[in-house]
């Protein structure tokens, strides 16, 4: 038996969840609209607001899940990826809490826990599966053994798909945080009605540097010719951007699930939160057999629920951590 605090505060959510015996019976999320303002996430903000933040969300997460402190027999912290001083506020309360209640500290990769927030509900995959795990700053294919027996087989080399959608939000001069928006004028738009380059990059691994910079191009030479053409076919544009990254991200996971054999198929990450994502996923898993694993929506953005469980498991190897321990910016798989 144990319970566990986890925090997570690699960017710019606020994130606290208790852990019982593996059920996660608290998951508190304070997000930070402050960074809507400037189209993008301000780190040094980002590390203020989570200052701000951190205490009441730990309040509120014990209410929640009916627990007191003194119950806890240990804390969970992301360690890392992420950005340095967003992670420094949360590693330093779990340290301090920790210290304070004299129980364990468990360290927890944030991309690893993306993958392990498949374990937080049914059904749960079985090993081995390959996980396509796609947020802003990332995108990879691993392959999963066991909870932490991961191996990335395919990942981006320069920009992470989040990313493209976000920047082609900016590009149409929508709000931030600009993804979901695409994902809402998708639905209404035509998915064909314009066409992208696919990047042709070997291997398992992904590009989409270029794919930015041709959608720039294509929004550029169109508006110089119809000023109006952002406004009059923003639906269209939008269905065929998502269209183009999806097909990209499936291509390259239908491509590994063939090398190695694997049917046990999981997307994670914020952008499995993406409709048109999960919906060609399900309709891979019609046409090859497949077994799909998508997280509920509250587990695909960044979430103290999916560091909870992974630390559970690193509770029962009892892989624990000293106080000396540092956030990492980039941190090893």
């Amino acid at each position: 038996m144990s319970i566990i605090l986890a925090i997570e505060s690699s960017c710019d959510e606020t994130s606290v969840a208790v852990c019982n015996n593996g059920k996660i019976t608290s998951n508190v999320i304070a997000n930070q609209t402050i960074h809507q303002n400037y189209g993008g996430v301000i780190p040094e903000l980002a590390s203020r607001v989570h200052q701000q933040n951190i205490v009441p969300v730990i309040h509120q997460a014990l209410a929640d899940a009916e627990v007191d402190k003194k119950d806890l027999d240990a804390v969970a912290f992301t360690q890392g990826p992420g950005l340095l001083g967003a992670l420094l506020v949360g590693v330093s309360f779990a340290k301090s809490f920790a210290m304070a209640l004299d129980v364990p500290l468990i360290s927890v990769n944030h991309m690893q826990a993306h993958i392990l927030a498949h374990f937080i509900d049914e059904p749960k995959p079985s090993f081995p599966f390959l996980c396509l795990t796609v947020s802003g700053g990332h995108t990879q294919i691993v392959l999963v053994r066991d909870y932490f027996d991961m191996e990335i087989v395919g990942e981006t080399l320069d920009d992470a798909a989040g990313e493209a959608f976000d920047k082609t939000a900016k590009i149409l001069n929508l709000p931030y945080p600009g993804g979901p928006l695409i994902d809402k004028h998708a639905k209404l738009g035509n998915p064909l009605a314009y066409k992208f380059p696919v990047p042709q990059i070997k291997n398992l691994d992904y590009s989409f540097s270029g794919f930015k910079t041709a959608i720039l191009y294509f929004i550029r030479d169109h508006v110089k010719e119809h000023p109006n053409f952002i406004t009059e076919n923003l639906d269209d544009i939008c269905a065929s951007v998502q269209h183009s990254i999806v097909q990209i991200l499936l291509g390259k996971l239908k491509k590994a699930a063939l090398q190695y054999g694997i049917k046990e198929i999981a997307i994670a990450g914020g952008v499995s939160a993406n409709s048109g994502l999960r919906a060609a996923l399900k309709q891979m898993e019609e046409e090859l057999g497949w077994k799909t694993y998508i997280p509920q929506f509250q587990y695909c953005t960044d979430n103290a629920a999916m560091i909870a469980m992974a630390a559970h498991f690193k509770y029962i190897k009892r892989d624990f951590v000293g106080q000396d321990v540092a956030p990492l910016s980039r941190m090893p798989f």
